[in-house]
């Protein structure tokens, strides 16, 4: 075993390690009409993707882009009105909520999110009384078909896909 041979100073709380200033690519802002559809099929907490997915979505709206979040299969449980513990809204550790808090600020800001039927009721016995206010319900049917519309549309597109 050899000895140390480098000296550095450890990093302390403040210190900036990275260039932050320098941005490689241009600043896309969305022109008239534009829009974005994410397409969300994930297990809320299974990972980060949806989170981060979401947090993209946000900047896609504050961009100016027209924003459709579609849930499917496990997605449709990211959209919970019941999530918390010991009581629904109290986070059981933190970050519990970070989802719901995300897609409360998406629709505040002007984001559609929808999540499917088939989903909530075939795969996990979740009503749609169950979702969060300001999420439509749709049919299995408009899985394919947002994403349809999206390519006719021209729209840029995210889709995760976990299982």
């Amino acid at each position: 075993m050899s000895s140390k041979t480098v000296d550095i100073p450890k990093a302390q709380d403040g210190d900036v390690l990275y260039d932050i200033e320098e941005k490689v690519f241009p600043d896309i802002k969305a022109e008239a009409g534009q829009k974005a559809f994410i397409f969300i099929h994930t297990v809320p907490f299974e990972g980060s993707v949806a989170l981060v997915n979401l947090k993209t979505a946000t900047r896609l709206v504050r961009k100016g882009f027209e924003v459709h979040i579609v849930l499917y299969g496990p997605g449709v449980l990211l959209a919970s009105r019941t999530r918390g513990f010991p009581s629904v809204g109290t986070e059981g550790f933190p970050g519990n909520l970070a989802v719901n808090e995300q897609l409360k600020t998406l629709m505040k800001e002007g984001a559609s999110i929808y999540a499917c039927r088939f989903a909530m009721g075939a795969l996990y016995g979740f009503r749609e009384d169950d979702l969060m206010d300001g999420v439509k319900a749709f049919s299995p049917l408009d899985v394919l078909d947002s994403a349809l519309t999206a390519w006719k549309e021209g729209a840029f597109q995210l889709n995760t896909w976990t299982v």
